[in-house]
C-alpha cells in the first residue's frame, strides 16, 4: 500500500462519479476511472490490482444479479477519499432486489469449488479493507487503506 499524497492537480478531484446501463462492455468506463484514480494516488501496482479486482466483481454482480443485464437499469459507481486521505472510499448500487448478504455460500467449501459462480463477494472481502452492504444488497461499499509516503 505504498502511496503518497495526491498530485496537486487532482486534488479537487476527490469525489468522482459515472452511471451507465447495466450491459458488460460499460465495464470498461469503471476501469478508466480506476484507472485515473490509482494514478492520482499513485497506488502502487499490487494494491492497484486488489482495487480493480474488487471494483469489476462489484459492477459486475450489479450488472449481473442485481440489474439481471437490463439496459434500462442504471449502475452508479461513486469514489471519495476520505478527508485524511486514510481510505479510497468506491460505493456500487444497482436498481435490483437487492440480496440477503447473511446468505452467502463460502467458496471455499469442497462442494462449492467446481461452481463457476459465487466467488465475487468472497474476493471483494478478501481484497478490500472494508466492505458494507446497505439498502438490502443493492448496494455496496469498499474501502481501501492508504499509507502516505
Amino acid at each position: 500500500m505504498l502511496v503518497r499524497e495526491p498530485n496537486t492537480a487532482s486534488t479537487s478531484a476527490m469525489k468522482k462519479s459515472i452511471n451507465f446501463s447495466s450491459v458488460p462492455e460499460n465495464l470498461a468506463l469503471v476501469e478508466k476511472m480506476v484507472d485515473e484514480i490509482c494514478n492520482d494516488y499513485s497506488i502502487n501496482e499490487d494494491y492497484y490490482g486488489n482495487i480493480l479486482i474488487s471494483i469489476t466483481e462489484a459492477v459486475n454482480n450489479a450488472i449481473q444479479h442485481g440489474n439481471k443485464y437490463d439496459p434500462g437499469k442504471q449502475v452508479q459507481v461513486e469514489f471519495d477519499a476520505d478527508n485524511d486521505l486514510e481510505y479510497l472510499c468506491f460505493r456500487i448500487s444497482d436498481e435490483g432486489e437487492g440480496f440477503d448478504v447473511s446468505n452467502l455460500s463460502d467458496p471455499t467449501e469442497p462442494a462449492n469449488l467446481e461452481k463457476l459462480n459465487g466467488r465475487g463477494i468472497f474476493l471483494m472481502k478478501n481484497l478490500a479493507d472494508n466492505v458494507g452492504f446497505s439498502h438490502d444488497g443493492s448496494e455496496v461499499e469498499l474501502n481501501f487503506k492508504l499509507s502516505i509516503n
